[in-house]
């Protein structure tokens, strides 16, 4: 039997804003308990402001890791991803978000972190760096990564274009993608609004696909991203409010 190793936290001489920019992060059971209790304050507001419903929720069943890519035009669409998890699985789910605009000031780094454990994502720079990171975690099994191709919040509620990078993630990558269609987020809370409206609010997810047998070439994953944006708009299409 092998004998325990100690050795100190990676991050003890860093204050508390400077171990939540880490990624990966230390675990802390201080910040794991403030997360579950956020998640479940959230989940109860959801229901009641904005009636949230959750179609396909079977398809979250699986213990192993796994893709959620979704429309993106709301700030509440990070917090419904998350409330589609189970509580179980909060603390390995890891949104990609904006390096440049989440984890800049405290207050932000500290929304980003501690409430939806998010994952700096470069926009600009170092794009391959953050994309290593990302195909790192699916490595690990249970982590579940979300993400939105788009790259920003939609102006519109229309659905923009995916960019490429979200294709050459999954390309070869023995991993289920499930596209996600976020229906009245925008209407709920678009972007330049300072506080959420109450609006039915609905999260659809898709069966899972797999790119294992996808060779990663630039060209395959701008067809990966477009089939996944077309999936995306197909969920969409089919579960329309009339």
């Amino acid at each position: 039997m092998k004998k325990w190793q100690y050795a100190p936290a990676a991050d003890l001489d860093q204050t508390l804003v400077e171990r939540l920019r880490n990624f990966p992060r230390e675990p802390d059971m201080l910040v794991y308990g403030l997360r579950s209790l956020v998640a479940l304050i959230i989940r109860g507001l959801l229901k009641t402001y904005c009636r949230f419903e959750i179609i396909g929720e079977e398809h979250l069943r699986s213990n192993r890791s796994f893709v959620l890519v979704a429309n993106h035009s709301s700030h509440l669409d990070t917090v419904c991803l998350l409330a589609g998890l189970p509580l179980r699985r909060l603390h390995r789910a890891f949104p990609a978000a904006a390096a440049d605009y989440f984890f800049k000031s405290v207050p932000r780094t500290w929304i980003a972190t501690v409430v939806v454990n998010a994952l700096p994502f470069a926009r600009q720079t170092h794009v391959r760096q953050s994309l290593a990171i990302c195909g790192e975690l699916l490595a690990n099994a249970g982590n579940v990564l979300i993400i939105f191709p788009e790259g920003t919040r939609s102006t519109t509620g229309e659905l923009q274009e995916f960019k490429g990078g979200v294709g050459a993630l999954v390309a070869g990558r023995d991993v289920s993608v499930l596209p996600c269609y976020l229906d009245g987020a925008f209407r709920a809370w678009p972007k330049g609004s300072r506080w959420p409206r109450p609006r039915k609010v609905r999260l659809i997810i898709g069966a899972p696909r797999n790119y294992g047998a996808v060779p990663p070439e630039k060209s395959a994953s701008a067809l990966i991203a477009a089939e996944l944006r077309d999936a995306v708009e197909q969920l969409a299409r089919q579960h329309a409010c009339g």
